[in-house]
C-alpha cells in the first residue's frame, strides 16, 4: 500500500468547507426560526392576541436594503470606509432601531401588553442578529457567495 499523495486530499478541502457552509446556513436558518417564533408568541398568545407586533416583519425586509444598495454603489471594496457605506450604515441602524421601538411605543400606548412587547423584542434581537450572522458568514465576496445568485 503506497502512502496517499497531496492530490488525493484536494477534494477534501472542498467538502470540508462545503460542511461548514451547510453547518453555518442551517445555524442561521434555526436562529431566524427562533425569532419568528417568539414575534409569533408576542402576538398570538390567548393573553395577548392583538397582532400589530406582526409590523416589525417590514423592517426585518427592509434593513439590509441600504447595505445592498451601497456594496452595489461603490466599487472600491479596499477603502477602509466610504461615504455611501456610512450612509447605508446610519440608515439601516434608523430601521432597527425603529424595529425596537415599534413594540415599545404600542406597548406605552397600550395597545399591546408589556409581555407582548418583551416576547417581540427578544425575537427582534434574534432576528437582527441571525441578518448580521447571515452577512459575516455570507458576505466575503469569495466563489461561493450569495451576491453572485
Amino acid at each position: 500500500m503506497e502512502p496517499l499523495q497531496t492530490s488525493d486530499w484536494s477534494g477534501f478541502g472542498l467538502v470540508f468547507w462545503l460542511f461548514l457552509v451547510l453547518r453555518a446556513l442551517v445555524a442561521l436558518s434555526f436562529s431566524g426560526a427562533i425569532g419568528l417564533t417568539f414575534l409569533m408568541l408576542g402576538c398570538a398568545l390567548e393573553d395577548y392576541g392583538v397582532y400589530w407586533p406582526l409590523f416589525v416583519l417590514i423592517f426585518y425586509v427592509i434593513s439590509p436594503i441600504p447595505h445592498f444598495i451601497a456594496k452595489r454603489a461603490t466599487d472600491d471594496s479596499d477603502a477602509a470606509s466610504s461615504a455611501c457605506r456610512e450612509l447605508a450604515y446610519f440608515f439601516t441602524t434608523g430601521i432597527v432601531v425603529s424595529a425596537f421601538g415599534l413594540p415599545i411605543i404600542l406597548a406605552r400606548v397600550a395597545v399591546i401588553k408589556w409581555g407582548a412587547c418583551g416576547l417581540v423584542l427578544a425575537g427582534n434581537a434574534v432576528i437582527f442578529l441571525t441578518i448580521l450572522g447571515f452577512f459575516l458568514v455570507f458576505g466575503r465576496g469569495d466563489d461561493f457567495s450569495w451576491e453572485q445568485w
